[in-house]
């Protein structure tokens, strides 16, 4: 976590802009300011952010990403940066291009997202990424990091007791039970394993609740969601298109997620154990997160 602040400074808190790292690749969620500061104290590799998702281009979001950009081009990077955003973002990076952009060694391609329902909008072979619409008067996208069902593992004990072929391993390693010549059937249940269950990560910055958002989220294992106000704050929360403490645990609860994981704090309110509080009255497994903050997936 960078930063768990919301649009107004807070004294010992940034603003929002998340790393998540997914089988060696970084990506970068949000960018508010003070990212770069934040990822050099906790460490985190900048050269090595594979792309960057932008919810919206409120100031809080996106007001790091000229800077981050800039330092990528002084460190000497070279491997071409993805930016998805909404496509509001994308005079924001043409004015950063046409007065930053000379000597950059490294091209920023903008990916623009429209639509009014999730859509996959990068995919490898070991992770997916859905975009997702959410409610914040602008348009705002929300993130699902999905990992892919790996292939299986072969356990070691029977590729000697059986004296398996490259072929036979690659064939179990697919889930594939083998027949040999002389009758005998070796299963894949038998001779492997899933080396681990996947996850899915998603991240709904600003949004007011909308009915579709949790069905959207079934699946999702840690959710991260913005909890803005204190419940008894609802018309602000309305007022502004954001949510209270107890309508992102709802969520969370109607969404089936293993763990919900809150931020974006009003600067009204200093101590966010209330927050946390609030939240477990209806589901227990939530964590307000501070700036510096590392969860495991």
């Amino acid at each position: 976590m960078m930063g768990t602040a919301s649009a107004m400074p807070v004294s010992g808190k940034y603003q929002s802009a998340q790393v998540l790292c997914v089988h060696g690749r970084y990506f970068l969620i949000d960018c508010g300011e003070g990212v770069q500061q934040q990822m050099t104290a906790l460490k985190v590799p900048m050269m090595k952010i594979d792309s960057i998702f932008i919810s919206h281009i409120h100031g809080d979001h996106v007001f790091g990403l000229f800077g981050l950009l800039s330092t990528l081009g002084m460190k000497g990077r070279t491997a071409a940066m993805n930016i998805y955003g909404p496509v509001n973002l994308g005079p924001i990076i043409k004015f950063f291009l046409s007065y930053y952009g000379d000597g950059l060694a490294y091209e920023i391609r903008f990916v623009p997202l429209k639509g009014s329902a999730p859509e996959v909008i990068y995919d490898t072979k070991n992770l997916e990424v859905v975009a997702l619409p959410l409610n914040h008067g602008i348009e705002t996208y929300g993130y699902i990091f999905r990992e892919k069902e790996p292939m299986l593992n072969v356990h070691k004990w029977t590729v000697e007791a059986f004296g398996l072929s490259l072929t036979e391993i690659g064939a179990l390693k697919r889930g594939e039970d083998i027949s040999r010549a002389d009758g005998t059937v070796l299963t894949a249940e038998r001779c492997a394993y899933k080396p681990f269950e996947p996850a899915a990560y998603a991240y709904i910055s600003d949004t007011a609740p909308f009915p579709e958002l949790a069905a959207w989220l079934k699946g999702v294992t840690t959710l991260y969601h913005e909890a803005t106000y204190l419940s008894g704050l609802e018309d602000q929360a309305a007022k502004r298109h954001h949510s209270t403490t107890l309508q992102a645990a709802s969520v969370a609860r109607d969404a089936g997620v293993s763990r919900l994981i809150i931020g974006h704090y009003s600067s009204r309110e200093k101590d966010i154990a209330l927050y946390q509080a609030e939240c477990r009255t209806i589901f227990p497994e939530t964590f307000a997160a501070t700036d510096g903050d590392s969860f495991e997936i």
